[in-house]
């Protein structure tokens, strides 16, 4: 049973099919997802993995295979393509032609490699890959939308049916200042994108200045330099609201907000929250989606040239379903 939210994504994912390819066909999560996907009119996907296992894993089930298209890599008639490819983007980085070979074959570059040719939109990955696995290709191949500003990740945690993006919280391990404000400055772009309300709340231990020390003071630097640049275009025409630092409860709570920043715009409504590294992210979104009961879709990258996702290893197969829909609203937003 899909929740009110993931409903919502796919209704938006839907007006647009895009094709997401999913590299883990070994997985049962990924398998049933994939079935998923194609019910709900979420995505056409591309499953990679060896045919006659995943032909038998849906016959088992009783399911059609309608929709989902499946590739073997080893036996891509692209494979040759896709090889060249790779070795000519990576042969200034010293890679070889036989290192390109043994690459290609790698199901996250092949689905990565099917992105850059125009093969497919998207690619979700991550079930059982860590998260450098799926972020390498990614970078090397798809690369940064603005290579001044980086690629970072975001959650969206859904608290009683309200969406929120929580950022960075599975890529950037200790932002520095300019770093943070171009992480601030693309969750404000991906919370466009999913119609959440741009109200960008920069987190630390204090609130305008009521606590000191090197890190509340990061935070004061990213927040000046991320409110510069989005006086800058395009920033300057999408109505962004950026504020800190800020502590979590001044953030979120109005009555919270009218004590510790009563001139604030932000304070006591913010929908995307900006955390000083990623220790703060992880184990901010954990502790929200194991104690607080909020579901959490991601970490989705942000930056990127296209739409790569990554997948918890303990993600459920509604949680891929939501990744799959998060990647195709990225695609139609490209």
């Amino acid at each position: 049973m899909l929740s009110p939210y993931l409903q919502s994504l796919v209704a938006k994912a839907s007006q647009n099919l895009k094709t997401i390819v999913l590299p883990e066909g070994e997985d049962e999560r990924v398998l049933e997802a994939a079935y998923l996907a194609v019910q709900n009119n979420v995505a056409k996907p591309i499953i990679l993995g060896k045919l006659d296992e995943i032909k038998n894993f849906f016959a088992k089930k009783g399911w059609s295979l309608d929709g989902i298209e499946i590739i073997e890599p080893e036996k891509s008639p692209h494979l040759k393509e896709y090889t060249d490819l790779l070795f000519n983007l990576r042969k200034a980085k010293g890679m070889s032609e036989e290192e390109a070979a043994k690459m290609a074959l790698n199901y996250n570059y092949f689905g990565t490699l099917m992105m850059k040719s125009g093969h497919a939109d998207g690619m979700v990955s991550g079930a059982n890959h860590s998260t450098a696995d799926t972020v390498r290709p990614a970078l090397q191949i798809i690369k940064s939308k603005d290579p001044q500003m980086g690629v970072s990740s975001f959650f969206i945690m859904v608290s009683n049916g309200e969406p929120f993006i929580l950022s960075d919280c599975g890529l950037v391990i200790d932002p520095n200042e300019k770093e943070l404000a171009d992480i601030a400055i693309n969750a404000a772009l991906s919370a466009v994108a999913f119609d959440i309300a741009p109200k960008v709340a920069m987190l630390s231990y204090s609130t305008k200045g009521s606590g000191k020390g090197d890190s509340a003071q990061k935070v004061r630097n990213a927040t000046a330099l991320a409110l510069e640049k989005l006086q800058s275009e395009p920033y300057n025409a999408l109505d962004i609201e950026l504020d800190g630092e800020l502590q979590a409860d001044a953030a979120l709570n109005l009555t919270v907000a009218h004590k510790k920043a009563p001139e604030s715009k932000v304070a006591g409504n913010a929908k995307v929250l900006i955390v000083p590294n990623l220790d703060a992210g992880n184990i901010s979104y954990k502790l929200l989606q194991r104690l607080g009961g909020c579901e959490a879709y991601g970490p989705v990258l942000q930056g990127l040239n296209a739409p790569i996702n990554d997948l918890s290893r303990g993600a459920l197969v509604e949680d891929i379903v939501g990744t799959i829909a998060i990647t195709a609203i990225q695609a139609q937003t490209r």
